[in-house]
């Protein structure tokens, strides 16, 4: 088996940027009739504004040099390429953690958090608690480039993830991670509870337990509306989901012609973001080729077999008012060692661009009481 770890370095040709701008500049524009900017999806005025944005104004090569200001690396794992960013602390007692992104996202994702979760010192924080950073794109997102096969399901993805930290000299290590990543995280959990010390995630989303048919009676009225708030966004605001989830491939011929197309589809769930940071997780899915790829997780995680019986590493979640909130009950029910629940008064999905310093601070918090 090839265990070669490569190094890495985004380099985008001048002229997939130019045919991209190109691309934009002839866009044939879907008409909306009156009203047809309320209720109906993203509105065309956004879409366009957007898209201009991108074509006139956005700078990828400032973004492109963020991202290469960090060591990069890709390695074969399981069949399919992983790229990651592997960061390592200046402080010895450094504890490795592995974030995880989700979709639509990248890992430019937490480029605001390297710096003070790898390096505290030189950030004015306590060194006492400090990281060696390890942050993939998933498999199919992309740096990582379209998977060669099917079944890259959260759970395959955390095999990956356990392989790739086995490859890195890891032997003890944290994980944590947001939307797809607070699924992934938690399977890593599950699949190495000897090598985890902890899992954090954003969201906690879980059902109810069927072994305990009365714990809706029992739900907290915090509780009541964070399950009210899921029910309503998966009856109105949950059909890229459904879609994804079903037939992925349909949509993925549309989305790797049109980066129009790709800016509506994704823009819904990055509605939080500034126009950069969502310009940039589309511009990664549109020259990477992996806009049809990074949405089959959907699908994979409907195929893939459950897991069974609750984690037991210890978890910590983090929750910000921007983003769905998480049933606590059902979160105790599917972890049993949820040791750490703490609500913040800022922040959304994306809490490592819009509220960095919290996320950085819940982060050490909960890994230095696990550690």
């Amino acid at each position: 088996m090839n265990e070669a770890v490569r190094p890495y370095r985004i380099e985008i040709p001048e002229e997939d940027l130019a045919e991209l701008r190109e691309r934009l500049a002839r866009t044939r524009w879907a008409p909306e009739p009156v009203g047809g900017d309320r209720g109906y999806g993203v509105p065309l005025a956004r879409v366009r504004e957007l898209a201009e944005h991108w074509r006139e104004r956005y700078d990828w090569r400032g973004w492109e040099a963020r991202l290469n200001a960090h060591p990069q690396f890709t390695t074969v794992v399981d069949g399919a390429t992983v790229h990651f960013l592997h960061v390592r602390s200046p402080e010895r007692d450094a504890l490795p953690l592995v974030l995880s992104h989700g979709w639509p996202g990248s890992v430019a994702e937490y480029l605001d958090v390297i710096g003070p979760l790898s390096d505290p010192r030189g950030h004015g924080l306590d060194p006492s608690i400090a990281f060696h950073l390890v942050v993939p794109s998933l498999p199919g997102f992309g740096f990582s480039g379209p998977t060669p096969d099917t079944g890259w399901g959260p759970r395959r993805i955390a095999r990956a993830w356990a392989e790739l930290m086995r490859r890195l000299g890891y032997r003890r290590y944290g994980a944590a991670g947001n939307d797809w990543g607070s699924f992934i995280s938690p399977e890593l959990g599950r699949l190495a509870p000897e090598s985890v010390v902890g899992v954090h995630v954003t969201q906690a989303w879980c059902p109810p337990p069927d072994d305990d048919p009365g714990c809706l009676d029992r739900l907290t009225p915090q509780d009541r509306a964070a399950l009210a708030d899921f029910e309503h966004y998966a009856a109105h605001e949950a059909s890229y989901g459904a879609v994804q989830g079903q037939q992925p491939q349909t949509l993925a011929h549309a989305l790797a012609d049109s980066p129009a197309g790709l800016l509506g589809w994704n823009a819904q769930a990055m509605s939080d973001l500034d126009p950069d940071a969502l310009l940039t997780h589309v511009t990664i899915h549109w020259l990477t080729g992996t806009a049809g790829s990074a949405i089959r997780i959907y699908a994979e995680d409907e195929r893939e077999e459950a897991a069974t019986g609750p984690t037991t590493v210890p978890l910590g979640v983090a929750q910000f008012p921007g983003d769905l909130g998480s049933v606590r009950a059902f979160a105790e029910h599917a972890h049993r060692n949820l040791v750490s629940w703490n609500r913040f008064d800022r922040g959304g999905h994306y809490a490592a661009h819009d509220a960095p310093d919290l996320l950085v601070g819940d982060l050490r918090q909960f890994f230095a009481a696990v550690r």
